[in-house]
């Protein structure tokens, strides 16, 4: 009978007599971008704008960049900001700057990223950028809304662009479930949320609700066309209904 060496068996988590096989510690990471029903499906009644129009999108691309999942220890409170304590660090490769349509999903609302290796563990918080894309038609953009705007009788065709930078940090997703326990050769998942609502208010929420406080609203480009929009100090970017510190740049 053939029989490993000692050494060889010690390492048996990574190694066989007979070569290289996975490694137990490790497994795989998911990582989408979801704009969910808004993005989809647009403000439509109930949930028109905060100045009561229908809007549906034919495309919404949004650029990101450095995606990295973390797993930090103690947990990242974004209301409280700061650096998470970090004590596994997993980048979505390639980090450069990656434009996707929040408009594609699939049936659970999601554009997936990317997939990368991971140790496993449980990625409680994760970090992106929203940046100017640097090449194809929406060149300098990191966010372009495409669509039509309908209030009463006026119709509206619309191109909403902006070319603002904006840094993330977030804290574990807040959902139905809890996600990103990665375990030995299975496969988690990641969420990078939009929060169009955020963006142009919602009708429903009523004038005192904060958030329509903030928002754009759709009046100001009521006139059509391709225009710029200002997304700073805007609280777009979650994970799930979880919070992130933001940073414009």
């Amino acid at each position: 009978m053939n029989r490993c060496p000692i050494k060889a068996l010690a390492l048996a988590a990574v190694f066989t007599c007979g070569g290289l096989v996975a490694h137990a510690t490790e497994g795989e990471l998911a990582i989408y971008a979801n704009g969910e029903s808004l993005a989809t499906e647009g403000f439509v009644a109930p949930q028109r704008t905060r100045d009561g129009w229908e809007l549906r999108f034919d495309h919404i691309f949004v650029t990101v960049s450095d995606v990295v999942a973390l797993q930090t220890d103690p947990p990242y409170d974004a209301e409280a900001g700061g650096e998470p304590v970090a004590k596994v660090s997993t980048p979505l490769e390639p980090a450069g700057p990656r434009t996707v349509d929040l408009t594609e999903a699939d049936e659970d609302g999601r554009v997936l990223l990317g997939t990368v290796p991971a140790p496993v563990g449980h990625y409680n918080a994760v970090s992106w950028s929203v940046v100017p894309a640097i090449e194809g038609e929406w060149a300098g953009t990191s966010v372009v809304f495409v669509g039509t705007a309908v209030r009463g009788d006026e119709t509206v065709e619309f191109i909403l662009t902006s070319a603002d930078s904006q840094s993330h940090v977030c804290g574990e997703f807040v959902g139905d479930g809890r996600k990103g326990f990665v375990t030995a050769g299975d496969r988690a998942e990641l969420e990078l949320t939009f929060h169009l609502d955020h963006v142009f208010g919602r009708q429903d929420k009523g004038a005192e609700d904060p958030m329509n406080a903030n928002a754009r609203g759709f009046d100001a480009f009521a006139g059509g066309g391709t225009q710029p929009i200002d997304l700073t100090d805007l609280h777009i970017g979650h994970v799930g209904e979880g919070h992130c510190a933001i940073t414009s740049h």
